[in-house]
């Protein structure tokens, strides 16, 4: 991530606890972005999540897959994660503190990868998504939902790097949608749903590997 693993994890650290307890900002968006994954999920898929959180969205999914692989940079974002899991009885999914590039995986591991609020946060969008895309057997599903900067109050934009100095932000790659599809064609990907509330929010996109 762009200030680094140490600084981005103590950043995140630092946010666990009001993050989770803050509601989700747009709830229905959140519900429909999650009906739409789901339609893709089968009982006997492994899935991989990056930049997990605090758990949310791996909880939701777990009864539709066999297992998922749920993994953060930040310790005390998953001490959350854990926490739930364990209130909810949910024994399939395994949290894990790890950094993309520290993640140890081989090619064609698993069936589904998650990438949830994530890639707008990494220096180099396009080498992470080569990356799961590696990670994924063939015809699997990325899914991922990206902050697109390059769409939002332009005000907003600037502020971001001064926020991040004051230790108030993490580093955000600014990009447009444009961008995030050429990125996503030149990963490998085939794009099989799309869903985009507004400018201000995250895009959904639900794309396959091709199959051998």
């Amino acid at each position: 991530m762009g200030i680094g693993e140490k600084g981005a994890r103590g950043f995140w650290d630092k946010m666990a606890d009001g993050y989770a307890r803050r509601p989700i900002a747009d709830e229905e968006a959140y519900q429909h972005k999650l009906r739409l994954t789901q339609a893709f999920l089968m009982p006997n898929m492994d899935v991989l999540e990056l930049g997990c959180g605090t758990g949310g969205t791996a909880l939701e999914h777990a009864p539709f897959v066999r297992h998922i692989r749920a993994t953060d940079i930040s310790d005390e974002m998953l001490r959350h994660a854990r926490e739930r899991a364990q209130s909810a009885g949910v024994e399939n999914v395994t949290f894990e503190q790890a950094d993309l590039e520290g993640l140890s995986i081989a090619p064609e591991s698993y069936d589904v990868v998650l990438a949830m609020n994530l890639l707008h946060l990494t220096e180099d969008p396009l080498a992470e998504m080569k990356r799961i895309h590696q990670w994924l057997k063939p015809g699997g599903i990325f899914v991922q939902s990206t902050g697109l900067v390059g769409h939002m109050n332009p005000l907003l934009r600037l502020a971001l790097p001064v926020a991040r100095l004051l230790g108030k932000a993490p580093f955000v790659n600014s990009f447009t949608e444009d961008q995030l599809e050429a990125w996503i064609d030149a990963a490998g990907f085939h794009v099989l749903q799309t869903y985009w509330p507004d400018a201000g929010a995250a895009k959904l996109v639900i794309a396959r590997k091709a199959a051998d």
